[in-house]
């Protein structure tokens, strides 16, 4: 609560003000004039509520030496609240300020409804709870736009150049590949095939290349074979007589010697007998069947050796391995193909001697096919080296036919091949290897790591979104129904429809429209000229009944209602007088509900209501006034000396129903008839009617002494304000608090007992 002011100074209209002795109670009224410094008061509750300093230093007192200071008694101490080098040392959030700061923030700025009233409203709507799920939400929201905001610091941090034109997000999630270069080498010739389709289709695959081998066991077999039976005189004697013949002789005495029957004896040439030829016999024994066989091996295999090792077969090894060389430099763009390491040269070279050896040794057998031979160590080294060279030659034709499966799996390739796909591969394999790069990795793990960031706060935001969602969805509709049924107290002509909450970019907001004479008027900000609008559809007074129908359903939806300090400022500013009644009767619904009602206003008439129907022994009146020439100070109000005013007003109010045929709201006459007769009591027996008391308990007074014989008033006056007074007690809510808003009025009733009571009070 708030106790009292102890200091007021250098603020507004207050220069030094010590009201030590002025006590605040449970409704505490305080009247000042305009111009005295209520507003000054309001600015400072709100101040105190919402620890904002800014609203006493922007009323620091004109031409002030010093800072504005001020010292309050109230709840939360000691100590005091106080307000001293332009800072409050506590405050008192459970305070509330309906005053023209609140319309304002929360309804309109003079005829325009913006979104920061929007926003507000719906701060107001949703109360404390949902203001706290709403900041969470805007926390998170927040928190999204400045990981937004790293992101696009981080994302700029990473070359551009290296991402090959994929999205920041898409290059760092690339993970990363062991064999990556092996990779990109795959799809760097992929791409080549696709794009050399018809040369790949048109190129031949490996064919083998060979070596032939020498035989080096049927060489020496051949080197090895004598003919054992054969009588070496018999042969040294031909071979002694074949010397001195022609060359060739050999050969044509062979052929004679098969032209001779066996045994015969005469010469197939000179038909001479023969019989006496010192050489016939040798010539039988050495041209005989084995020593041809033996000669005949010995030619074959030369002639073999001849055919397989021939001049033109290094020329044709070179050729073939010049060929297979080519194809592999082409194929070798496009996948991984054997080495070609074999020196050609020197495969002729080794070759060629090996045959020229072995032709040597085969043509001395040839010369003496009778003697036992092998070949010499100088031989077999040339055949081994040869042999070497005839190894590799094998192992490299077996690895390039080997290879022609893949030159098959290119050549598919090729033909069904996509050049753009290929691109795109080859693209995110390089940009798969710069992801991993030492400059860049860490730059992306950066990213992501702030990414990730964002993905649990943007979880955390539906979370509390959603939160918020399911309260403002049983908030906003009860709010309404409250909304509607204050303005149907205050008899508003008109109703709130669609109350329900937005989301915009600047925060949550609220959205609502207004049925008038049923027809629907949309509130918003960009009404077109010459459309129905909230700035022409509701009067000053409408806009302030609406702005008071929010601020008490505000209160309604509050669970800490009870500890609540309420400020009120000026609530009946524009209104009529029956919204001005509503106003007191609302307040006097509220003052049970709350730990204190403070209500500031330059209406006395108003005040004066309040006073009148509320607990005596709770209440408290101050006043604002002048002191010295521009200054004002607080003091102390006698309410009950401005009542008779208020009196006056009701019975003129009465007269002039009558007086004009019922003229006035019949409802409004009714509620006066009580007040009416408690000011006439109060004054035509002050001595048994003293003020703060109530007319129910001056009645009863009269009616007790009346039976004493010591009566206040003769007997028909007790009856006939007993008889006024029930009657008016159908239409105030602390006689008759479950039906007084919804008792008939009749016109012919209601002039009765106006006439009635316009007589009683007469009598004296």
């Amino acid at each position: 609560m708030i106790n009292r002011f102890r200091l007021l100074r250098n603020i507004g209209q207050f220069d030094n003000v010590a009201a030590t002795a002025h006590t605040f109670q449970s409704l505490t009224l305080l009247y000042a004039e305009n111009g005295r410094g209520k507003t000054t008061l309001s600015a400072l509750f709100r101040s105190l509520a919402q620890n904002r300093p800014d609203l006493i230093q922007e009323r620091h007192r004109l031409a002030a030496t010093h800072p504005p200071e001020v010292i309050i008694d109230c709840a939360g101490g000691p100590p005091p609240a106080m307000f001293q080098n332009d800072t409050w040392n506590r405050h008192l959030p459970n305070l509330a300020v309906f005053d023209d700061a609140f319309v304002d923030e929360n309804v309109c700025s003079g005829l325009s409804v913006e979104a920061d009233h929007r926003q507000n409203l719906h701060e107001l709507i949703i109360g404390a709870q949902g203001v706290a799920l709403n900041q969470q939400l805007q926390a998170y929201v927040s928190r999204i736009e400045a990981h937004n905001a790293e992101l696009r610091t981080r994302a700029s941090a990473v070359p551009a150049a290296s991402m090959g034109g994929m999205t920041i997000d898409a290059f760092c999630a690339l993970q990363p590949e062991p064999n990556i270069d092996a990779n990109i080498q795959e799809a760097e010739r992929a791409l080549q095939a696709a794009r050399e389709q018809t040369p790949i289709r048109e190129a031949r695959p490996f064919e083998a290349i060979t070596l032939p081998a020498f035989d080096n066991a049927a060489i020496e077999q051949v080197l090895a074979r004598d003919l054992p039976g054969l009588d070496a005189a018999a042969v040294a004697r031909v071979q002694e007589h074949l010397s001195r013949m022609p060359a060739g002789s050999e050969a044509w005495v062979a052929d004679g010697m098969r032209r001779i029957p066996p045994g015969g004896r005469e010469c197939p040439f000179c038909a001479q007998d023969m019989t006496a030829s010192p050489v016939l016999t040798h010539y039988r024994a050495f041209f005989s069947e084995e020593y041809r066989a033996l000669k005949e091996s010995i030619g074959r295999l030369a002639r073999g050796i001849d055919e397989t090792h021939s001049d033109n077969g290094p020329i044709a090894f070179e050729r073939a391995l010049r060929t297979a060389s080519e194809r592999r430099a082409f194929w070798a763009r496009f996948a991984d193909m054997p080495e070609i390491a074999l020196n050609s040269t020197a495969v002729s070279e080794d070759w060629r001697r090996a045959r020229q050896l072995i032709a040597t040794a085969l043509a001395a057998k040839a010369a003496t096919p009778l003697d036992r031979m092998e070949l010499s160590p100088e031989v077999r080294a040339a055949v081994a080296a040869y042999d070497v060279h005839r190894t590799r030659a094998a192992e490299l034709s077996a690895a390039l036919l080997a290879a022609n499966r893949a030159i098959n799996v290119i050549k598919e390739q090729a033909a069904a091949g996509n050049v753009t796909a290929r691109e795109a591969d080859l693209v995110r394999l390089q940009a798969t290897k710069a992801r991993q790069e030492p400059t860049v990795a860490p730059l992306c793990d950066a990213y992501s790591a702030e990414k990730a960031a964002k993905t649990a706060t943007e979880q955390q935001r539906d979370q509390a979104r959603h939160a918020l969602e399911q309260y403002r969805g049983n908030v906003f509709p009860t709010y309404q129904n409250a909304i509607n049924q204050y303005l149907a107290r205050f008899n508003a002509g008109f109703r709130l429809e669609q109350i329900q909450p937005t989301n915009t970019r600047g925060g949550s907001a609220c959205s609502y429209s207004l049925r008038i004479n049923n027809v629907v008027v949309p509130v918003t900000a960009d009404a077109a000229p010459g459309q129905h609008a909230f700035s022409n559809t509701l009067s000053s007074g409408d806009r302030n009944t609406l702005a008071l129908a929010f601020f008490f359903a505000s209160l309604d939806q509050d669970p800490n209602l009870a500890g609540k300090v309420i400020v009120i400022d000026d609530p009946v500013s524009s209104l009529d007088d029956n919204r001005s009644l509503t106003t007191v009767q609302e307040i006097r619904r509220l003052l049970p509900r709350v730990a204190q009602v403070i209500i500031l206003s330059h209406s006395k008439p108003f005040l004066c209501q309040t006073w009148e129907s509320s607990d005596p022994t709770q209440r408290a009146a101050l006043q604002v006034r002048r002191d010295g020439p521009t200054s004002s100070t607080i003091d102390t109000w006698n309410v009950d000396a401005d009542l008779i005013t208020e009196y006056d007003r009701r019975h003129e109010k009465l007269r002039t129903y009558l007086q004009t045929g019922g003229a006035g709201n019949l409802r409004d006459i009714a509620v006066d008839i009580r007040p009416t007769l408690e000011y006439f009591c109060r004054v035509a027996y002050p001595a048994d009617y003293p003020p703060g008391d109530l007319l129910g308990n001056f009645r009863n007074r009269c009616q007790t002494r009346l039976n004493q014989g010591n009566p206040v008033m003769p007997l028909p006056d007790v009856q006939e304000l007993r008889d006024l007074t029930d009657y008016g007690n159908r239409f105030h809510h602390d006689s008759n608090p479950q039906g007084y808003l919804t008792v008939v009025v009749t016109d012919a009733e209601l002039q009765g007992f106006v006439q009635r009571t316009l007589a009683f009070c007469s009598r004296r």
